[in-house]
C-alpha cells in the first residue's frame, strides 16, 4: 500500500507539470544553483570545488527536509482517506516518504556522476554510502512519525518543523565545511549534537575525502534514531483511533 500511494503521487505530481519527471532532478539542482550563486560567487567563498562540496551538502539535505515536512503533515492530509478505512496511521508518513526514495535515487544518480566528472576517483570507501544512506532514511523515518503525531494533534507543528528545517540549513554545514572551524572542539560538538551535520559530513568524508566516516557515530546515531522510530511505531498503534479523530476533527 506504501508503495502504490507512492507511485500514484509521483505520477499525479508529474502529470500537474509541463517537465514532468524532469523536476526530480531540476528541482534539487536549482536549489544548488541559488546557493552556488549567493555563497560562491557573490560571498567568494574560498573553499576549494565548492560547487561539488555544495552538491555534497545540499542534495542530501533536500531528500531529509522534503521528506520531513512532507511526512509530518501526511496524517492531517489524508483526512478523507482515514475517515473511510482504518489502517496504520504509519502508512500514511511512509508512502510520502517512499515519494521522497524514488525521487532521490535520481538525484544520487546525479550526485555520484558529477562527483567522478569533477575527478574524484570512485574506490571501494564509496561503499560505505549504503550504511550512511541507510542510516539518512532511519533519520527520515524517525523524525517524520514524531512529526506526523505533533502536528495531527498541534497544526502549528507544521510551521514550526518548516521553520526547524530552515535553521538546520544554516547550522548544519551545507554552505560551510564543519572541520574548517577554528575549534576542533567545537567541530566534535557539532558533529556529535547536530545528527543532520554529521550525515551530510559523512557523505563529503566518503566522496570527497575517500575517508570512510566514523563508525561510533554511525552507530549510536542509528541505536537514537532506531529506537524513536521504534517508539513512535508503538505509540501511534496505541493512538491510531485518537490520531483519526483529530485528523477528522482538524
Amino acid at each position: 500500500m506504501i508503495d502504490v500511494q507512492a507511485k500514484f503521487a509521483l505520477k499525479a505530481d508529474a502529470s500537474r507539470y509541463f517537465l514532468g519527471y524532469v523536476w526530480w532532478i531540476l528541482e534539487p539542482l536549482l536549489y544548488v544553483g541559488v546557493f552556488y550563486v549567493v555563497f560562491n560567487v557573490i560571498l567568494n567563498s574560498r573553499h576549494p570545488d565548492f560547487l561539488t562540496f555544495l552538491m555534497c551538502g545540499k542534495l542530501p539535505f533536500v531528500w531529509f527536509s522534503k521528506s520531513v515536512i512532507t511526512g509530518s503533515n501526511a496524517i492531517v492530509s489524508n483526512a478523507g482517506l482515514i475517515g473511510k478505512i482504518n489502517v496504520p496511521k504509519t502508512l500514511f508518513p511512509m508512502a510520502r516518504i517512499q515519494e521522497g526514495v524514488y525521487k532521490q535515487m535520481a538525484v544520487f544518480a546525479l550526485l555520484i556522476a558529477v562527483v567522478v566528472i569533477n575527478g574524484y576517483s570512485p574506490s571501494w570507501i564509496w561503499l560505505w554510502l549504503l550504511p550512511v544512506i541507510a542510516l539518512n532514511y532511519l533519520m527520515i523515518v524517525a523524525c517524520a512519525f514524531v512529526g506526523a503525531v505533533l502536528v495531527c494533534y498541534f497544526r502549528d507543528f507544521s510551521m514550526i518543523i518548516s521553520l526547524g528545517m530552515t535553521f538546520l540549513m544554516f547550522t548544519s554545514g551545507i554552505f560551510w565545511d564543519v572541520r574548517t572551524l577554528s575549534d576542533p572542539a567545537l567541530t566534535e560538538l557539532i558533529l556529535n549534537v547536530n545528527p543532520v551535520a554529521f550525515i551530510l559530513d559523512a557523505y563529503r568524508q566518503i566522496l570527497m575525502g575517500g575517508v570512510a566516516p566514523d563508525l561510533g557515530g554511525m552507530l549510536r546515531y542509528a541505536l537514537i534514531f532506531g529506537m524513536l522510530a521504534a517508539g513512535m511505531v508503538f505509540i501511534m498503534r496505541k493512538l491510531s483511533q485518537a490520531l483519526a479523530l483529530k485528523a477528522l476533527t482538524a
